[in-house]
């Protein structure tokens, strides 16, 4: 094999491969990196035999086709410490691989291409197309809600829920959930028939991956696999096993809540404010939806407390209810500062349901007030 590459372009895909190489691993094949170059080509692959990545080289001469390893580590350092703009040319022998730059050369230990696992490819039929905007929020608005701790393997992951014409994407940890829903095309009659459950850390890399705005995302579940191409990228993981929670049960239909309207930024900025004062031991924040205005109070023995006022339209009964202002702040904090919220109350036992107006929904239990 030998070929000649920019360094832009190799360094983006060593990049994205990185998220998905093991440290350490029981495998040790599974530390490098797989270049494979075709006529057609240059493909990056990396895998712990969970998530597999496969990165497309723009910009590639191949003088010759053909395979290596390489180690993950140590080549992304070669490429990195290099200046900018500077051409690469790697090639191997079958028992070393020379990496090489104007100004300086490599020799690294090259293990035979065949020991590395086999990553999947795209394939060309049965898929969902969603747009890459979509796709960014999907991930953006419900990956943090998940509990990669928990016993309960399902809260690890990020549920898809496909149909013909829509998305729907829910993470939840037992004391919270979030939804985010959006339109998708079926494309050659794709189905998913079992709504995927995709492991946190593989959301985090498909967000990682994305393109431009202009470049679609195609997704495809085949098994117990799910696979994702963006923008040159195609991304596997192995689905997580358990049974999803009834999600849909945690927004029921509530015509007596109390509906509050307010402004994403200058409420997260309150809650933060009201959060200061608050510890593991008492982490809790009083919120009190007073007519005119929003009243925060914190307090812990050791920090002392907090009480934060903030201005509202509300002109109803006075609803109380003490959440954990993590949670909210988590929830706010990946909407646009602008963006109106809507926060659903009936009483200090039950839900507090908060939603926008784009398709984002979010759920946080109550704390046992004091």
């Amino acid at each position: 094999m030998k070929i000649r590459c920019p360094k832009e372009s190799l360094l983006a895909a060593l990049q994205s491969a990185s998220a998905v190489v093991p440290s350490r691993s029981p495998k040790p094949v599974l530390t490098n990196v797989k270049i494979e170059a075709t006529n057609e080509g240059v493909v990056l692959s990396a895998t712990d035999l969970e998530v597999g990545i496969r990165v497309e080289v723009d910009g590639v001469e191949v003088a010759s086709p053909g395979a290596v390893l390489l180690p993950s580590g140590r080549l992304m350092a070669i490429v990195r410490e290099t200046p900018a703009g500077t051409t690469f040319e790697i090639a191997t022998d079958g028992t070393a691989a020379m990496v090489k730059a104007p100004r300086s050369e490599f020799r690294l230990p090259a293990e035979d291409a065949v020991e590395f696992p086999a990553i999947p490819t795209f394939p060309e039929g049965g898929v969902f197309e969603v747009a890459t905007p979509l796709m960014r929020e999907l991930v953006r608005r419900t990956v943090f809600a998940t509990d990669n701790e928990s016993s309960r393997y399902a809260l690890g992951g990020v549920l898809l829920e496909f149909t013909p014409n829509s998305v729907i994407a829910v993470g939840t940890d037992g004391r919270r959930l979030a939804k985010m829903q959006g339109p998708a095309e079926s494309r050659s009659g794709a189905s998913a028939d079992v709504p995927p459950i995709v492991p946190s850390r593989a959301m985090q890399l498909i967000e990682r991956c994305l393109g431009g705005a202009d470049q679609p995302v195609h997704v495809a579940v085949r098994g117990s696999e799910i696979l994702v191409r963006t923008a040159g990228t195609t991304i596997s993981a192995r689905l997580v096993d358990g049974r999803f929670p009834r999600w849909r049960d945690v927004f029921p239909e509530r015509p007596d809540a109390v509906r509050i309207q307010s402004v994403a930024g200058p409420l997260l900025a309150a809650v933060r404010q009201a959060a200061i004062v608050t510890s593991e031991q008492s982490k809790g924040v009083d919120f009190s939806f007073e007519p005119g205005q929003l009243v925060l109070a914190g307090r812990s023995a050791e920090s002392g407390e907090s009480r934060v006022e903030l201005p509202i339209d509300h002109s109803g009964a006075t609803v109380r209810i003490k959440l954990d202002p993590r949670f909210m702040s988590d929830f706010l904090r990946v909407l646009d500062p602008a963006a109106a919220v809507t926060v659903e109350l009936t009483d200090a036992q039950s839900a507090c349901v908060c939603s926008t107006d784009d398709g984002y929904g979010y759920v946080i239990m109550p704390l046992a007030a004091d």
